[in-house]
């Protein structure tokens, strides 16, 4: 049960723990503790008794100890010199099996480390030959001289057939568990089962880049088979040096943990220097930004090696009751087991696509080969005194394989109705309700009501002329903000000279890549001084302000000039700030100050020139990960980004994806961009793996920024470049748009390498280069796709298939490129080799494709607002949030995908419809192109954009804005208002 316990505990914590951050650390500790922890067992644990082995009925002859002098007798028979000789050979033998241990040990953990930080491409299932291995060793060591009573016919029956029957099954019994090769069979069926439980899960490989033209697969298959070898020497090696000849022997074993125990302690000393002489990495790039001293690493090392220390105690106990195979046999079972129900219970059915045959056959398999090696304990009489714990064994496996067998029968396997068809539909009731409570308010007195209702507060100053503005310009947007109040809510808590003078400090220091505008007497000017290369940014939002800057009162505003967000305020801390607000109550009207203070001006401190101060809040987290000290510090604590590290990059975190998907489709763009629930996004996007430029603050400070992560907590606010049409939908009749069936029917992206900076592979898991990796080169990755069953299409389930598959096999059209050259990087030719390249096009040439693709650079992408006005899809991934997005729903106005990509080809599949190739090379259908909903997502978005989306629409948004952000800056605040 102890074994069972520790195996369950690695298997659970396994694949969320913070200890493979660093794998030689973890490693070291763990040689550290269990040495420990051996050389206590041996002095303190009484060894006495020894059950039976499995060999124990067979007579031998006792030898005599290998460290002891020999008898009296025994020495009349040799010459002292000999003796002696032979003593110090014995000795020297023992040392040389100790040494090359511990060293296969020494080299077991620096392949840990290298498939550790390339889980991407280590393959999985070798570990399962384990016990096919030690059962080879057992046969040679064991089994081969084994006295085995002759196999006796018996008549029972007089019917031909049932004698036939009877014969067959008592011979068939007799072979496989009373034959020399019995445990031979046991092992090969487990380890079958075993390599059949790993490939359950080919259907969620990740689209994180396993390359080619570097270590890729080829190279970790060696490691993997390196750890195949050296797992099993060890575990032999470790029985040989307890065995007295046949049997265990107690005084060996003690010795033996002794000696274990000490080398275990020089291997972890060793380890330890060699990390300190040599420089190895010994994290993945993306987590380069952890602290040494981490405390959940810390935490996550400490019970991981506890565990592995459990793990090695339970073994060595169980060791002569079973053997060697028997204990590899139980722990592969168990392991096996816990693999098994993880496959079948991850993720949401039908995703990922498990066959009922496929998911019984390892499950058979595998208690097939377990039950086998312990009916055969009890039919050769092998362990009278631990009958009754080998039967509770076998029906412990039972039951373990029962659950499993539920989970299988009860898992559905296909869609009676395509998702996309329920999401498209559900998106519509969506946005319909949105509509519904975003423009109630018919009049400025129903907008004030409605604002008090909301906001619980009084509008702003100046609400009357923002109301008429939005109303002058057909808003279709008048009562739902609440982006603007989320965004602002904390700043309530700050004094507002506090804020003032912060935006001083903040203007006024060109370290903090920060542009300026000052506002004075109904006029904006931009900040003398700011970053020439981005000074558009802020004369565009200026121009932005020129129509309604008459209403405003005087004041200072920062500008984000980076791409990136800027502020990233712990959860404990805005979560404190927010409470402070909240609490605060509406005043009576009659106490309300409608007109804004006389002095404003005076409250401002010149922001010219733009280099008076060198005080910043701000610290630089470029080129490293960032995911851990700031990203996830927005979180709760319990929350899966702070209490969760998902380290496996072979494949998806399914538990990551399920809160906001169904199977491979985001139910609703927003919520899968949330950070809190997905930990695995610390490798999947370029901001956070390692960003070309990242200063940021975990003080909340005033920056407007163009877009931010959830839970940052940047002032959005509409961005220039669309603004001022930095790309624009503007076709040519060289490139004109055509209507959305007239376009080629294929997938388009051309961008360039702009989203993070690569120095020591970073590249593989930034979305742009995974996006054209599984396009164009997914050659070693499986990939599933949801299809029709039949010609009906009345039902779907998944299908797993090669990665080329896509375009070679179901015909799928695409366009992907990365263009040439390829920047941000100083491994830029391992990514040109992997990839290719492409040169730029026109933009204009994207209206000749029916579906567009959309991602994030280093900060959102200003491709999105053209796509939209176009006559083609637009298909959006990305993490990025922007001043509209609770405007635009998803499966309405445009295709979300989720940021791993793993539903992209599905996707693909329904809009764009799939044919194959029969046999006599004539195509067939197999899904029909869903070329009316394409249109009307297309449709629909086009119209919306018109409508909600224009540049009217930014103003109104930046208006009501910048009336908000003057009362919080306003010493009258708490008693300014609209009201009438």
């Amino acid at each position: 049960m102890i074994q069972l316990a520790s195996d369950l505990g690695l298997k659970i914590s396994v694949g969320t723990t913070f200890a493979f951050d660093r794998p030689v650390s973890t490693s070291v500790l763990a040689c550290f503790l269990t040495g420990i922890t051996l050389l206590v067992w041996s002095r303190f644990v009484s060894l006495a008794l020894s059950p039976s082995s499995p060999n124990s009925k067979r007579p031998t002859i006792p030898l005599a100890e290998q460290f002891e002098l020999p008898s009296r007798a025994s020495t009349s028979s040799f010459a002292l010199g000999d003796v002696e000789t032979r003593h110090r050979l014995r000795f020297q033998s023992w040392w040389i099996k100790i040494g090359l241990l511990l060293g296969l040990c020494g080299l077991r953990i620096e392949s840990f480390r290298q498939l550790t930080l390339h889980t991407e491409c280590a393959p999985t299932g070798y570990a399962y030959a384990i016990p096919f291995i030690i059962s080879l060793y057992d046969y040679w060591r064991n089994q081969r001289y084994r006295q085995v009573d002759r196999y006796v016919p018996t008549q029972r029956f007089e019917e031909l057939p049932l004698q036939v029957v009877y014969s067959v099954s008592r011979r068939s019994l007799y072979y496989l568990t009373q034959s020399r090769t019995r445990g031979l069979i046991a092992a090969a069926l487990l380890s079958a089962g075993g390599l059949l439980t790993s490939s359950l899960t080919a259907g969620t490989r990740s689209t994180y880049v396993c390359p080619i033209v570097v270590y890729g697969a080829s190279g970790l298959r060696s490691y993997k088979l390196f750890n195949l070898f050296a797992d099993s020497v060890i575990l032999i090696g470790v029985t040989e040096l307890c065995r007295s000849g046949a049997q265990f022997d107690d005084a060996r074993r003690k010795r033996a943990l002794t000696f274990l125990g000490a080398g275990l302690l020089g291997l972890s000393f060793v380890w330890s220097v060699v990390q300190v002489l040599v420089p190895l990495p010994d994290r993945s790039p993306e987590l380069a930004g952890q602290p040494m001293l981490d405390i959940e690493y810390s935490r996550g090392a400490f019970s991981q090696s506890m565990l592995v220390v459990i793990l090695v105690l339970s073994a060595w106990h169980m060791l002569p009751h079973f053997d060697i195979l028997g204990v590899s046999i139980i722990g592969g079972f168990m392991i096996i087991s816990f693999s098994y129900l993880s496959a079948i219970t991850g993720g949401q059915s039908p995703f990922q696509f498990i066959s009922l045959t496929h998911a019984v056959l390892p499950l058979a398999a595998s208690l097939t080969g377990a039950l086998l090696f312990l009916l055969a304990r009890v039919v050769n009489n092998e362990e009278p005194k631990f009958y009754r714990t080998n039967v509770t064994i076998q029906m412990f496996f039972a039951v373990l394989c029962g659950i499993s067998l539920v989970f299988v029968v009860s898992k559905y396997h296909v869609y009676d109705i395509h998702p996309i068809e329920f999401l498209i539909n559900d998106g519509k009731i969506q946005h319909d309700n949105y509509l519904a409570q975003a423009s109630k308010s018919r009049t400025l007195g129903g907008a004030v009501t409605e604002y008090r209702r909301r906001y619980n507060q009084h509008p702003p100053p100046g609400f009357d002329e923002w109301y008429r503005y939005a109303t002058s310009r057909s808003s279709a947007i008048i009562d739902d903000f609440d982006q603007i109040y989320h965004n602002l809510l904390p700043f309530r808590a700050l004094a507002p000279e506090h804020i003032r003078a912060m935006t001083h400090e903040l203007a006024t220091n060109p370290f903090n890549d920060l542009g300026g505008i000052r506002i004075r007497n109904g006029t904006a000017m931009v900040q003398e001084g700011v970053k020439p290369t981005h000074a558009w940014m802020v004369k565009g939002a200026v121009d932005m302000m020129d129509n309604f800057a008459k209403y405003l009162p005087d004041m200072d505003l920062v500008f984000n000039l980076n791409d990136e967000p800027r502020v990233a305020v712990p959860w404990e801390k805005i979560s404190m700030l927010n409470r402070q607000t909240e609490m605060q109550a509406m005043i009576p009207e009659q106490r309300m100050v409608q007109t804004w203070s006389s002095n404003r001006e005076e409250g401002w401190a010149p922001i010219e020139p733009a280099d008076q101060t060198n005080i910043t809040v701000f610290t630089d987290g470029a080129w490293r990960g960032v995911f851990d000290p700031y990203v996830s510090a927005v979180c709760p604590p319990s929350s899966k980004a702070r209490s969760q590290r998902i380290w496996n990059r072979r494949h998806i975190c399914l538990s990551c994806v399920a809160p906001h998907s169904m199977g491979q489709f985001p139910l609703n763009f927003n919520i899968a961009s949330e950070i809190c629930h997905q930990p695995d996004l610390a490798f999947l996007h370029g901001l956070l793996i390692s960003p070309a430029s990242f200063k940021v603050s975990q003080e909340l400070i005033p920056v407007f920024s163009q877009s931010a992560l959830t839970g940052f907590n940047d002032i959005l606010f509409p961005s220039p470049w669309n603004y001022i049409d930095k790309v624009k939908y503007q076709p040519t009749h060289e490139h004109p748009d055509p209507e959305y069936s007239k376009k080629e029917n294929s997938l388009y992206w051309l961008g360039s390498t702009s989203e993070g900076v690569s120095r020591f592979g970073e590249w593989k898991g930034m979305p742009r280069q995974r996006f054209a990796h599984l396009i164009n080169n997914n050659t070693n990755n499986q990939v599933s796709i949801l299809l029709p069953t039949d010609l009906t299409e009345k039902s779907f389930h998944y299908e797993t298939m090669d990665g080329s598959a896509p375009t070679s096999d179901l015909h799928l059209q695409t366009s992907v490129h990365l263009v040439d050259p390829i920047v941000r990087c100083e491994d830029c030719a391992e990514q040109a080799a992997e990839m290719g390249t492409a040169g730029w096009a026109d933009f204009q040439a994207h209206w000749s494709h029916r579906f567009l693709f959309d991602l994030d650079g280093a900060g959102f992408s200003g491709r999105f607002l053209p796509f939209l006005h176009s006559n083609s899809l637009p298909l959006k991934t990305g993490l990025f949030r922007q001043w509209f997005d609770s405007r635009v729903t998803s499966w309405l106005h445009f295709v979300p995908v989720d940021i791993r990509l793993h539903g992209l080809w599905s996707t693909l599949a329904y809009f764009a419809g799939v044919f194959e190739e029969s046999g006599s090379k004539t195509a067939h259908v197999r899904m029909k192109a869903h070329d009316r909903q394409g249109k009307w997502i297309a449709e629909e978005g086009r119209k919306w954009a018109s409508t909600a989306l224009r540049k009217e629409d930014m103003e109104i948004y930046f208006f009501r804005l910048l009336l908000e952000w003057g009362r919080l800056t306003d010493d009258q605040r708490d008693v300014l208002g609209f009201g009438r």
